[in-house]
């Protein structure tokens, strides 16, 4: 085997996970290679080249392997791509039907490439596409022909440049493993579709409640706030809003998180999973908090500090927002 050959796989995860499934999607990968990235919220990939030697199989058979742990440990189904590098994966895994695996090998990739949309390369936005489209460039083998000069001529040199590396499928990056951006995530799972737009509120009010409690539980408070809903369907829509000031507030987290769902505009939407994730996290003590002429808004922090006393003496259920109780 050439040792310089990489081998990656990128696996589509054809459940909707929570955040502690999806760590143990992690943990098992990792048990096939050490070199497992993640691709929240359902995508993960791994870089095969150093373990095709210890189980000593092909990368398409180490893809089934893994594969089939993954249905039998946890009933996951996956589609995977394989190739050279991870752009080409994760296009192969986007090209696999549920449960396939779509294998490029190094010395096919041109050939697979050439046919294939300009859209199915990442980062091509919709301007770029309309440029291309204007002059019949529709496919990447299109593009890959194209004169480098005619290019950076309809699209500026930089993103010229970097279409025309992606055309001949050329992406240096490896798979890394890095430790998340610190962040905190809450998540409600349903048995079944949700079409209640009441249900919704109280689903969203009360993940962000959540939210605020853990945030003050470790002297936290956080910028950013971003809502998940997935659909019966298996899609999901995201949508994220920077508060205008770091906080822990519940109500504060309330506010920000029923705008991201009123901005989804789910009206009958058939909703099987809700997350909101909360992060550019900073201590408590260490971030401005304007000043308010509201003796309300003190009073409430107050009453939310005791609410918080009292959990922490009674339970995490001994006091709730009124407008989550039954």
């Amino acid at each position: 085997m050439n040792t310089r050959q990489r081998h990656i796989a990128h696996f589509h995860l054809h459940a909707v996970l929570t955040e502690a499934q999806y760590g143990d999607v992690i943990e098992l990968m990792s048990g096939v290679t050490p070199h497992v990235q993640a691709v929240p919220p359902d995508a993960v990939q791994l870089d095969l080249t150093s373990a095709l030697r210890y189980f000593d199989l092909s990368p398409y058979d180490v893809v089934q392997l893994a594969k089939i742990r993954l249905k039998a440990l946890y009933g996951i189904d996956s589609s995977a791509g394989l190739a050279g590098n991870r752009m080409l994966a994760s296009m192969a895994a986007d090209a696999s039907a549920p449960g396939d695996t779509t294998w490029v090998p190094a010395a096919r990739a041109a050939e697979w490439l050439y046919p294939r949309p300009v859209t199915a390369l990442p980062g091509i936005g919709r301007a770029t596409t309309s440029t291309l489209a204007r002059y019949g460039l529709h496919t990447v083998g299109q593009v890959s022909d194209l004169p480098a000069a005619t290019l950076q001529r309809l699209l500026g040199a930089a993103q010229a440049r970097l279409l025309a590396e992606r055309a001949r499928g050329y992406d240096p990056r490896t798979v890394t493993p890095k430790e998340p951006a610190a962040h905190l995530t809450a998540d409600l799972v349903l048995d079944r579709d949700c079409l209640d737009p009441t249900r919704h509120h109280q689903a969203v009010l009360g993940l962000a409640d959540q939210i605020g409690q853990r945030l003050r539980g470790e002297n936290q408070i956080a910028r950013r706030l971003t809502l998940t809903v997935r659909y019966a369907d298996r899609s999901s829509t995201t949508r994220t809003n920077t508060m205008s000031e770091p906080t822990n507030h519940s109500p504060a987290i309330a506010a920000t998180a029923l705008s991201l769902l009123t901005a989804l505009g789910l009206q009958r939407a058939r909703v099987r999973c809700y997350t909101i994730r909360a992060d550019n996290l900073l201590p408590a003590g260490s971030a401005y908090r304007q000043l308010s002429m509201d003796p309300g808004d003190d009073r409430a922090r107050a009453a939310e500090r005791a609410a918080d006393r009292a959990r922490r003496r009674f339970g995490p259920q001994a006091v709730r927002p009124a407008a989550l109780a039954n």
